[in-house]
């Protein structure tokens, strides 16, 4: 007999500063947002796995705890291999799973480059902790998160969404060094200075398997080899980069280099109380070296950042991975509606999809949530 256990709750995330640093051991700067994905559990004693989604109705997933290979998911929906990662992953490390059967629902649109994948892989795994592996830490569930969505979904990527998920927290944005896994809180406490930071999702949707993800990944693998060091990260100047020969793997560092800095550089000014219009350059000078320099910008995004910054935005840059998604912009807050309109008429009058524009709060990280499914404060 099926018991109900309880539910939890992952959320999306929007990164400020920090694109594509994280698989070069660097820095980044998200902060968690009220959007989410509550994960329902339910034990079952028969060893069989069940999962359901409410974005893909017609694909609910049955298996048994024995089938859980990854080698023999070609059948399986694309959603549902990052959940089965989890549960994989979980087994694979000694965790006894008796059989689970999980319903699955998000808020976090899809390809918006606002981390769906990991607001689903970690609503999973503390689930998962919860019920059966409670002296799984942090870090491992980290590890878990980001191993399914490399591994088993097939996606590169760093450590960055997974960290958001899961150590987040309301009011602030993580300062995350990757390399090293060491964590900052900082107060980002936009209300006391009458702003608001927008999330435009141009409905242009990324896609980051198959994609050129994985090239710039590469790309940047090539650079530091180049230049005889670990990773990107530990090239710590512009003129370290100007040595590279080739002009495109020039590119790809300089931005990994800047992008680094100006992280750095905003963490510093927020944690000193600073007036965050004081960052605004930083942020568009983080899209401009992501369109120019690394090259994953799209005409939609360009587009909004574009009209953003004419109609009174103090700055806006392409936030997630890019190749589409969405752009943050920040604004004094009676102005948000105007620079929303003026966007949404700018990306409609070029043909584009009618943009979904909402504010992004910095919300809590991953957690069990109430029985009226409203994610604790």
């Amino acid at each position: 007999m099926e018991s109900t256990v309880g539910r939890w709750w992952a959320p999306g995330r929007v990164n400020l500063i920090g694109e594509h640093t994280d698989y070069n051991d660097g820095y980044v700067l998200p902060l968690a947002l009220p959007l989410g994905t509550t994960c329902t559990a339910r034990v079952r004693p028969d060893g069989v796995v069940r999962l359901r989604s409410r974005q893909a109705p017609g694909d609910a997933v049955g298996t048994t705890t024995a089938a859980l290979d990854s080698s023999g998911w070609s059948g399986f929906p694309v959603w549902s291999r990052y959940p089965l990662g989890v549960i994989r992953e979980f087994q694979r490390r000694g965790h006894e799973l008796p059989g689970i059967e999980l319903d699955l629902d998000s808020t976090v649109p899809i390809g918006a480059g606002l981390s769906s994948s990991a607001a689903l892989t970690c609503s999973v795994a503390i689930a998962l902790r919860d019920l059966f592996a409670p002296t799984v830490s942090a870090t491992d569930l980290i590890d878990i998160t980001r191993t399914a969505e490399n591994v088993y979904a097939g996606v590169p990527t760093g450590a960055l969404d997974q960290s958001a998920a899961l150590l987040c927290t309301p009011g602030h944005l993580l300062f995350l060094d990757t390399r090293t896994g060491a964590s900052e809180q900082i107060p980002f406490d936009l209300d006391h200075f009458a702003l608001t930071l927008l999330v435009v999702d141009t409905g242009s949707p990324h896609t980051l398997v198959d994609s050129e993800y994985a090239a710039r990944r590469t790309e940047c693998a090539a650079a530091a080899a180049v230049l005889g060091i670990p990773t990107l990260r530990d090239a710590p100047t512009v003129p370290t980069a100007a040595r590279l020969p080739d002009p495109l793997l020039r590119r790809r560092a300089r931005h990994v280099i800047t992008e680094n800095a100006r992280v750095q550089r905003i963490a510093e000014q927020l944690r000193t109380g600073a007036d965050p219009r004081t960052i605004a350059p930083l942020l568009t000078a983080g899209h401009t070296s992501l369109r120019d320099d690394f090259e994953v910008s799209a005409p939609p995004l360009d587009t909004a950042d574009t009209a953003a910054l004419t109609a009174g935005a103090h700055g806006a840059r392409l936030t997630g991975a890019g190749f589409g998604g969405s752009i943050i912009a920040l604004v004094d807050r009676d102005r948000a509606e105007s620079v929303g309109t003026a966007v949404r008429e700018a990306l409609i009058a070029k043909g584009f999809e009618t943009p979904r524009i909402f504010t992004a709060t910095p919300s809590a990280g991953a957690h069990r949530i109430s029985a009226a499914g409203i994610p604790s404060p």
